[in-house]
C-alpha cells in the first residue's frame, strides 16, 4: 500500500481539460486582474465545510452596469431575473466518504491555492492540483498533520 501511495504522489498531476460551463467565467479577470479575494464570491456558510458558488444576484451587483452587452452577462442576467441558479459544473469534488472541511483548513492557515492551484491565472477553470488521498496525505506529512485514517474518514464531534 505504501508503495502505491508513493507512486501516486510521485506521478504528480497534469491539469485536466476545463469542463464546459453554462456561462464563460474568467477567474483570471476577476481574481487576477480585479484582485477579488476568493471569499468575495465563494462564501463558506456554517458549519464551514463547503464553499459555495456565488448567487447570481451577487454577480449582478456589478454586472447590472458592467459589460451588459456581453452575451455571457445576458445569460447571467436571465438566470438572476428568473431566480434560477447557474448550473455550474463542479471542478473539484470530495468523495462522500471523506470528511473534509474548508473551515478547518482555512483556520489552520491553508490558502485556497494550496489545493486549487493558481486559479487567479486561469481564464477557464480546470483542475490544476490533485486532490487524491495520496496528495492529501503528502500535504499532511509536509505540514506535520495527522495521517490517521479516522482524521479524514470519520466525522469527529
Amino acid at each position: 500500500m505504501r508503495l502505491f501511495l508513493l507512486l501516486v504522489i510521485a506521478l504528480g498531476v497534469q491539469a485536466a481539460d476545463p469542463p464546459k460551463q453554462p456561462i464563460a467565467f474568467s477567474h483570471k479577470q476577476h481574481a487576477g486582474e480585479l484582485k477579488l479575494p476568493c471569499a468575495t464570491c465563494h462564501v463558506n456558510p456554517a458549519p464551514g465545510e463547503m464553499m459555495t458558488f456565488p448567487v447570481e444576484s451577487k454577480c449582478m451587483t456589478c454586472h447590472q452596469a458592467i459589460k451588459t452587452d456581453s452575451p455571457e452577462i445576458q445569460k447571467l442576467a436571465k438566470f438572476a431575473a428568473d431566480k434560477k441558479r447557474v448550473p455550474w459544473t463542479r471542478v473539484y469534488q470530495v468523495p462522500t466518504f471523506v470528511f473534509w472541511s474548508h473551515k478547518a483548513h482555512l483556520d489552520a492557515g491553508a490558502k485556497c491555492s494550496d489545493c486549487h492551484g493558481e486559479v487567479a491565472t486561469l481564464t477557464l477553470m480546470s483542475k490544476e492540483k490533485e486532490t487524491s488521498m495520496g496528495a492529501c496525505m503528502e500535504c499532511h506529512r509536509q505540514k506535520k498533520v495527522s495521517n490517521d485514517c479516522s482524521f479524514c474518514h470519520e466525522k469527529l464531534n
